[in-house]
């Protein structure tokens, strides 16, 4: 079996693993289980995906799987426990790599049969004072985990030696994960790629009358066309549908008038992209919507702006919020001095969520935003969205003119060591492009 990710080299996920056991140092051990196949209804399953921690240290791409990593171990410090090669099971499912190609093609040091775990873990556990591994993650796995213990401490009158002391391997992995080097980065610019690709052709073909779900669909097209999946479940939400922040019915037709709001990103070999864009479903703003809709994009401006090296996490939220706020005030649908609206968060009537989240091999990758109770501080390789959003249901409060405008505009940004990079840059924002670009659509239409 050849390796399923020919974009990160088998030398870059060897170096995982050795900065990870070097950091557990020589008296731990790490245990972490794949995936597991989830069944959709009786004899369908969904899609299998990988769990991205496994992905990240193993590069193994089958679900009924553990790596175990034993620093120091004189027999090899990468074990993999995986299905043996089935031909009856590979006719029906596909090629599976066996213990073999656990080795030959991962890197494992030792492979061993699944099915033989229980009676291999616990002499693998004997004498390692730390486990690291996530609990609380997978009840039934954490049973497991604690059963291979208990059976080792059921042998310490004949000399066992259990573990004394469970460690969460999330604080030394999800920091680990948060960096990405230049050859994960290259996989999350492929997927941006792609979704501007997506995004655009959305925007080219998008008419009254259509149906939420058409658009989806071409992004899912993109997506399969392309050879990547889609990141998470796609937001099409036209009209009042734009101010539900995470509708994913994408059912209903688009409305001459209305904005759509689509939030839609490829994920490449397990790395996501996430980008969000709203134009006009006729591709025209109203004035309230264009006034709304710059607002949002000035805060993304100041909020890309401020995320920079050496500045905290919350940094580029407070700027979206402080450019939103004073908007809202001059527009009027806030009320009062720009520090008593922010101080109250009154904003957040409008303004309810974050401007942004860790981005990688989880679309809400993993990673601490503050460190002793203080926001972290960004530095080179991090990679985040920038997404400021504005979303005005109906009310008694407010005029109708602004009734029904939901707009998010979302990017992904790596911070540099100078400063930082859009991946998805390439992605059309301002108006007069947008209307432009579907004015283009239009013409090729006939419209």
């Amino acid at each position: 079996m050849k390796n399923n990710n020919p974009n990160l080299p088998a030398t870059e996920f060897a170096e995982r693993r050795k900065q990870l056991m070097e950091m557990v140092g020589p008296d731990g051990i790490v245990i972490v289980p794949s995936a597991s196949l989830l069944t959709r209804n009786r004899d369908a399953e969904f899609p299998f995906r990988q769990d991205s921690s496994f992905q990240y240290l193993t590069n193994f791409n089958e679900p009924s799987a553990v790596a175990v990593f034993i620093p120091e171990r004189e027999e090899g410090e990468f074990i993999l426990f995986c299905r043996e090669k089935d031909p009856l099971t590979e006719r029906w499912t596909g090629r599976m790599a066996g213990l073999e190609g656990a080795k030959a093609d991962y890197q494992a040091d030792d492979a061993f049969p699944i099915d033989d775990i229980d009676e291999i873990l616990p002499g693998l556990l004997d004498r390692r004072e730390t486990v690291h591994y996530s609990m609380g993650e997978n009840t039934e796995f954490d049973q497991k985990v604690m059963s291979w213990v208990n059976t080792l401490k059921a042998q310490v009158r004949r000399g066992g030696h259990p573990p004394q002391e469970f460690i969460s391997l999330d604080l030394i992995l999800h920091d680990m994960r948060l960096y990405k080097t230049k050859a994960e980065i290259k996989l999350m610019k492929h997927a941006a790629k792609t979704s501007v690709k997506a995004h655009e052709r959305a925007m080219t073909i998008c008419e009254p009358g259509l149906n939420e779900g058409q658009l989806d669909a071409e992004f899912l097209h993109a997506f399969r066309w392309d050879g990547m999946v889609p990141a998470y479940t796609s937001i099409v939400g036209g009209g009042e549908n734009a101010c539900v922040l995470h509708y994913i019915d994408n059912n209903e037709v688009l409305n001459d008038g209305d904005l759509v709001l689509i939030d839609a990103g490829a994920e490449y070999h397990c790395y996501a992209s996430d980008i969000t864009r709203t134009f006009p479903v006729n591709g025209k703003f109203s004035e309230p919507q264009r006034q709304i809709y710059q607002l949002v994009l000035d805060s993304q401006y100041a909020s890309i702006e401020a995320s920079q090296p050496g500045n905290t996490w919350d940094a580029p939220h407070s700027a979206a919020v402080e450019v939103i706020s004073k908007g809202l005030i001059e527009l009027g649908l806030l009320e009062g001095d720009l520090e008593s609206v922010i101080e109250s968060g009154a904003y957040r009537e409008f303004f309810m969520h974050k401007t942004g989240h860790w981005l990688g091999l989880d679309v809400h990758d993993v990673g601490d935003y503050k460190i002793d109770d203080e926001w972290r501080v960004l530095e080179a390789g991090m990679v985040l969205t920038v997404e400021p959003g504005i979303y005005i249901s109906p009310s008694d409060t407010v005029d109708k003119k602004w009734w029904n405008i939901g707009v998010r505009i979302e990017d992904d940004v790596v911070i540099t060591r100078k400063g930082n990079e859009v991946l998805t840059g390439a992605l059309i924002k301002e108006v007069a492009d947008i209307e432009a670009l579907m004015a283009k659509g239009q013409a090729a239409r006939g419209g």
